[in-house]
This record gives structure tokens, C-alpha cells and sequence, in this order.
């Protein structure tokens, strides 16, 4: 019977790795550029941690290819989901938008 042996990866690098991922998504917040650009940035990096954990601290790196499509398919739905509920939430910040304008407008006597 043959056994598959792995090393174990070097649980302080990646440790160090996490944090200093961490450094760069509180540096990110405060960049001079527009919301959308660092919400991308911050979901990158938010999945790049998630994936690191992912593949050492749950050991999937080490699993076969249909475990890890196990762990990745709640993602791509996630992901999916927020993609059909993006144009709804387009429409009501434009109808919205609109109310929001007349009720901070001076009442006139």
C-alpha cells in the first residue's frame, strides 16, 4: 500500500504572508483613489487570504482536484448571486437618488 506524504508548509511564513496582506489592505483604504478601485483591491486581496488559508490551514493544497472544486463552487455562486443582484441594487439607488435631493432642499414659504 503506497502512502502520499507531504511536508508541511511553513506555518510562519504564511502567517507573515497574512499579515503583512493585512498591512497592505489597511495601507489600500487610504489611497487617493475612487471607491470602486479600492473595493476591488480589497476584494483581491480579501481572496487571496481566504485562499491561502484555504490551502494550508484547511490542508485542501494537499487534497485531490475534485475536493478542492468541492470547496470552490460555494465561490463561484457567491459570486454569481452578487452579479443578479447588482442591477437591482442600480435601480433603487437611481430612483432613489431623487428623493434623497428633494427632502434636503429648503422648504419655501
Amino acid at each position: 500500500m503506497a502512502t502520499t506524504e507531504h511536508t508541511h508548509p511553513n506555518y510562519m511564513a504564511i502567517f507573515w504572508s497574512l499579515a503583512v496582506l493585512t498591512v497592505v489592505e489597511i495601507a489600500v483604504i487610504y489611497l487617493p483613489t475612487g471607491k470602486l478601485t479600492i473595493g476591488v483591491l480589497l476584494c483581491g486581496l480579501a481572496l487571496t487570504k481566504a485562499a491561502l488559508v484555504a490551502m494550508y490551514f484547511m490542508h485542501l493544497r494537499f487534497e485531490t482536484r475534485t475536493l478542492g472544486l468541492i470547496a470552490v463552487t460555494p465561490l463561484a455562486i457567491a459570486t454569481l448571486l452578487v452579479f443578479l443582484i447588482l442591477p437591482d441594487g442600480f435601480a433603487v439607488a437611481k430612483r432613489t437618488a431623487g428623493v434623497k435631493a428633494e427632502a434636503g432642499a429648503p422648504a419655501k414659504h
